[in-house]
């Protein structure tokens, strides 16, 4: 009797394990964060009840405290991205023989909105490119990192990438020595 019951106790812990909510918000300085909690603001997002299923996600009201005296509503829904990374170069990457030119290109769910932008941070370098598919000139051997961020109209951060480090190699050409005939 006693392992049934603790049969069925675990199996109430894992049931609600499963049907867990976590919440998603951005601070001021535009960092992503997640939690079990609800806080001001958060949205909420529907884990997933089995492997496959995709998450939806939800906005949580505001707390009576937080909620200004007049309260308006959007006419549009504010744009969210959900993820933002460095498809290629990957992380840990070694390029061969890229001839100075590294072609980046981007992960981002969902797409670059309208009126947004991307800028790119090459070894600290902050640029504006064009799209989530772009091109870096003048990279050579080494160890590089790289870098994005999506901004809006108004130059806000809107989502930050992990920082992706990686190398270049160039293969050698070994010429023989002249001899003096």
């Amino acid at each position: 009797m006693l392992r049934w019951t603790l049969i069925a106790i675990l199996t109430l812990v894992a049931a609600g394990a499963v049907y867990a909510q976590a919440y998603r918000w951005v601070d001021s300085n535009g960092v992503t964060h997640y939690a079990d909690r609800p806080v001001p603001g958060a949205v909420r997002i529907e884990l997933p009840k089995s492997p496959g299923q995709r998450s939806t996600v939800t906005r949580s009201a505001p707390s009576a405290r937080t909620r200004p005296a007049q309260a308006t509503v959007p006419t549009e829904p504010e744009a969210g991205y959900e993820s933002l990374s460095v498809a290629t170069p990957g992380a840990e990457e070694t390029l061969w023989n890229i001839a100075g030119t590294l072609n980046v290109s981007l992960s981002l769910q969902p797409g670059l909105q309208p009126g947004h932008r991307v800028r790119a941070y090459f070894d600290g370098e902050a640029q504006m490119v064009s799209g989530t598919s772009f091109e870096i000139e003048e990279v050579y051997r080494g160890v590089h990192n790289i870098q994005v961020e999506v901004i809006d109209q108004a130059g806000q951060l809107q989502i930050r990438s992990q920082t992706n480090r990686f190398y270049v190699q160039q293969n050698t050409v070994v010429r023989p020595a002249r001899s003096g005939n």
